[in-house]
């Protein structure tokens, strides 16, 4: 028996080396393809995987700050500290809440629809297809979705934090009786717009991991469409422990 776990760990371990190498590898190659992007695919990748994110996105952050709000609002309150309510989510939300929760939600909508494409094209022969016609793979899928979601992401959270913010406001005003003025005021007094920059930057790094690792396994997706399946999965699996992980590093050097 313990010769199986033995076995079985040091699979696990032989398999994570070898994805994380050939993650690496194929962000490498992508970086290396940037300058070669067709602008019209990078516009129709914008479109496909940012903009119709953005509904999911609004209601995901809406329903964040209004439970952030709920929780603090009165405590606040409470111990007169109630004017400083708008600025605490405002920093809270910029910095942290809404970089990671766009990048968990973003990494289950679209981390697994770049999964699924391109390991159907991968399980159909269509990669194969592209190699013998000479053209890069990597050039021609990974690189368009790989720009697009380090452009969009900053966009969808400035968009968060917007919305976010007004789901504060609304449960501290209409729940804890703090008026619109200090609301705002605190924002002004407390926020800085180096605490949206810093997660505007962290979104761009979440972007980039969700493209490589669902660009990754698609194209590396086993025959069939069990296999497609697998893949999405562990596409979006990975997608949101690498976010977490990265978030942890990035809030160190950013606002540490």
């Amino acid at each position: 028996m313990f010769e199986r776990l033995s076995r079985s760990v040091g699979k696990r371990i032989l398999n994570f080396t070898r994805d994380s190498g050939r993650m690496t590898m194929l962000w490498i190659e992508t970086l290396k393809h940037l300058k070669d992007a067709s602008p019209k695919e990078i516009i129709r990748q914008m479109a496909l995987l940012g903009a119709d994110s953005v509904p999911i996105v609004m209601i995901t952050i809406l329903c964040t700050g209004m439970v952030f709000s709920v929780q603090t609002a009165k405590e606040f309150v409470r111990f007169g500290a109630g004017n400083n309510v708008g600025g605490i989510v405002a920093i809270a939300m910029a910095r942290e809440l809404v970089p990671v929760l766009t990048g968990v939600v973003v990494a289950g909508r679209i981390g697994a629809a770049i999964a699924a494409e391109l390991g159907t094209m991968k399980v159909t022969e269509q990669i194969d297809a592209l190699r013998v016609m000479a053209a890069n793979p990597v050039q021609f899928l990974v690189v368009p979705r790989f720009i697009a979601l380090v452009l969009m992401m900053p966009l969808l959270v400035v968009i968060g934090n917007l919305i976010g913010d007004i789901g504060g406001w609304i449960v501290s005003h209409f729940y804890a009786g703090i008026s619109t003025f200090s609301y705002k005021q605190s924002i002004r007094e407390l926020a800085e717009l180096y605490d949206i920059f810093g997660g505007m930057i962290k979104s761009s790094f979440f972007g980039g991991i969700i493209a490589i690792v669902g660009c990754y396994k698609g194209l590396n997706a086993p025959n069939g469409a069990e296999g497609v399946g697998l893949a999405t999965t562990a596409s979006v699996v990975l997608s949101i422990i690498l976010i977490f992980i990265t978030n942890y590093f990035l809030s160190i050097l950013i606002f540490v």
